[in-house]
């Protein structure tokens, strides 16, 4: 999809001001069409993406890859069905279906065309999926992600009634997440992680853990908790029961890091390798909601791989 890149430098003198309205005043657009490229991700502050309702001012620059007015953006664009894939299927009802994604497998396209996501396989088996959230249904239903290396539990709506009610449950903390996390470093038996979590202000491919709540204003950070438990150790490694009421991108993995117990073979965040690892330690392993369908509590429980098992049963104990 061709796109024209726009490059607005803002003056010494600008006041802070909203970055939706800086790039509607400065390239004379529509806010419906400035929306649109907000949502796609398509208008960046200094290099880092950035959301309508930032702040911009004097010294900043804005770049905005401006897209056809009549382009289908790729949010828009639902995956191509590939029935080739293998995923298991932990739980399935007439609302919802949740599957056991391996890692090393994207939970969505980013792109028109990419193929081998999760949400690939999910058009395939369940092609329902794709109407259940209109407004994107490159996603075909899900209603939370995964990162691409962490494996396990992953839920997909079947109807938009259905999608609209586990929103709204993740919304309002009623979905129960746990995920079984092997690290390192000094760490108490058990414990709550309560630091806001934002963008990482000079690598877009980080998010940051912020302990100064003008640093988390500034940076617009969101609220995250995440509580753990050791499950077992072993020399300076622990293996961790963690619980996130919260749902912030990479949030167990930068609170952990935070307190300076970084996830295995997270290089991203500080983990030291594992030897005959190519990931990172951790697994979605319990996911507990109310079914839509049934009105009733589900709770679903996904085994840790036999790759993540056997790196911890490599573990010397001293």
């Amino acid at each position: 999809m061709a796109v024209d890149r726009k490059r607005v430098e803002l003056p010494a003198d600008q006041a802070a001001e909203r970055v939706d309205k800086l790039i509607v005043d400065a390239l004379q657009l529509s806010r419906a069409r400035a929306k649109k490229l907000f949502d796609e991700g398509l208008v960046r502050k200094n290099g880092k993406r950035v959301r309508k309702g930032d702040m911009a001012q004097g010294g900043d620059v804005l770049e905005v890859d401006l897209l056809p007015e009549d382009a289908v953006v790729p949010s828009q664009v639902a995956p191509e069905p590939q029935p080739e894939l293998a995923l298991g299927i932990a739980y399935e009802d007439a609302s919802v279906v949740v599957l056991d994604k391996p890692s090393s497998m994207p939970s969505h396209p980013l792109q028109p065309g990419e193929r081998g996501t999760a949400a690939n396989f999910l058009v395939a088996r369940f092609p329902e999926c794709v109407a259940a959230n209109p407004a994107a249904p490159r996603e075909a239903g899900l209603v939370h992600r995964l990162d691409t290396e962490t494996s396990g539990l992953l839920a997909a709506a079947r109807t938009p009634e259905a999608h609209q009610a586990l929103r709204a449950a993740f919304a309002a903390r009623a979905v129960d997440k746990h995920y079984l996390a092997a690290v390192t470093g000094p760490l108490a038996d058990e414990g709550e992680i309560e630091l806001p979590v934002a963008h990482h202000p000079r690598d877009e491919r980080k998010m940051i853990a912020l302990g100064s709540e003008d640093e988390a204003l500034r940076l617009k950070a969101r609220e995250a908790r995440t509580s753990f438990r050791v499950l077992q150790r072993k020399g300076d490694a622990s293996l961790l029961e963690v619980r996130i009421d919260t749902g912030v991108m990479h949030q167990i993995r930068v609170h952990l890091s935070a307190i300076g117990a970084p996830i295995l073979g997270d290089a991203l965040y500080g983990g030291p390798p594992l030897p005959k690892l190519t990931r990172h330690f951790l697994h979605a392993a319990k996911l507990g909601f109310t079914s839509p369908a049934k009105g009733e509590r589900v709770d679903v429980e996904s085994a840790l791989p036999a790759e993540l098992q056997d790196a911890w049963d490599a573990l010397p104990s001293e």
